[in-house]
């Protein structure tokens, strides 16, 4: 793993493609963690299919999108993203890379 800083002074920890995004107290980003405070989660997965598709089975499943799709600044390259939470209201953000 490996700590990186990106866009406004974003702070990750990076392994492979994917990320734990980390949020200093008092200037969290949004989207963010439901109740910002230590042992909050905010993961950014890669999708193994399609970013519609995860779209489509999200509304299959009535599961609620709180922001996206959007363009972001992924771990290795430009990426494409949906964010939901999940059932302990941590953050979760799907994506894919974008071309």
């Amino acid at each position: 793993m490996t700590l990186e800083t990106s866009g406004q002074g974003r702070i990750a920890f990076r392994f492979g493609n994917q990320k734990i995004n980390l949020h200093v107290r008092g200037k969290e980003f949004e989207p963010k963690a439901h109740l910002p405070v230590p042992g909050a989660l905010d993961l950014c997965f890669m999708a193994s299919v399609p970013l519609e598709k995860v779209i489509a089975r999200l509304q299959e499943m009535n599961w609620p999108i709180i922001e996206g799709p959007v363009l972001r600044t992924g771990a290795t390259r430009k990426i494409r993203s949906v964010y939901v939470r999940d059932p302990d209201l941590n953050l979760i953000e799907i994506s894919e890379p974008v071309n």
